[in-house]
């Protein structure tokens, strides 16, 4: 189905416990739950904050856990996503090429080419290891406009403003909630979806943390703030929806 040229656009968010091992054992099963994503026919696939590693900052003081855009650790990643023309959104510890240290969500495009995006709200520990970024990139997949918000982004109301006015179609946001923060979780998710007549999608770190049990729920909201899917557990799964730029249509009218 297509709205103008814009056709509907098929993506994963996917739920996901990091593993033990660092990150190449990650980027494996990055590559396993991404084939997962393709027979669905996804074409952007969505993974939680440091999905790399976990939320495990504790292993950042080495050099091992941190990537670079030439790592050749991600070259899997890479292949996957030439192979199936998807583009895969993963969560890392990052260093730019001047060092700069910071938590990102790194998009990498069938070309090979990897779009950075940078948390811009650290707190707590995250303060003493990375630098802050100034707002979310935006992606173009397909005719669709991609905002990447990283966890405490989405709490603030003014990082989904900036991407609705850079043009965002989706709001994507790559997480850690944990148990207890179902409610805010919802409230952020829709009311970002909502006030800015956008679908938000969230990819929510699985398992067990060391911020304590995830709370799961990751999923879509609808431009009414409505949520219309959500995983049924805390574990890892993948979630596919397709999403219609007609239904965006109908909320943009003035």
């Amino acid at each position: 189905m297509t709205t103008g040229s814009i056709t509907d656009l098929t993506l994963s968010a996917v739920q996901y416990a990091a593993l033990d091992g660092g990150v190449a054992a990650n980027v494996a099963e990055h590559i396993r739950l991404m084939e997962d994503a393709e027979s669905h026919g996804a074409r952007l696939v969505i993974f939680p904050e440091l999905s790399l590693t976990g939320y495990r900052l504790d292993l950042l003081e080495g050099p091992q856990d941190w990537v670079s855009a030439a790592d050749a650790r991600l070259d899997g990643i890479r292949e996957i996503c030439r192979r199936t023309g998807i583009t895969a959104v993963v969560g890392a510890a990052f260093k730019e090429e001047d060092g700069t240290p910071r938590l990102a969500s790194l998009a990498v495009h069938p070309t090979g080419v990897i779009e950075a995006s940078f948390k811009t709200r650290l707190h707590g520990t995250e303060q003493d290891l990375f630098v802050a970024g100034r707002h979310a990139a935006v992606l173009e997949i397909d005719g669709w406009k991609v905002a990447l918000a990283i966890c405490f982004d989405a709490a603030r109301p003014g990082h989904a403003e900036w991407a609705a006015g850079a043009g965002a179609d989706i709001y994507a946001v790559s997480a850690l909630y944990t148990a207890g923060e179902d409610n805010r979780l919802g409230l952020h998710l829709g009311a970002r979806a909502m006030d800015n007549r956008m679908f938000s999608v969230l990819a929510n770190l699985a398992g067990v943390t060391p911020l304590g049990p995830s709370c799961g729920l990751s999923g879509f909201w609808g431009p009414d703030g409505l949520s219309f899917r959500q995983s049924s557990g805390t574990g890892t799964e993948v979630l596919t929806a397709s999403l219609q730029h007609t239904v965006l249509a109908r909320f943009r009218r003035p």
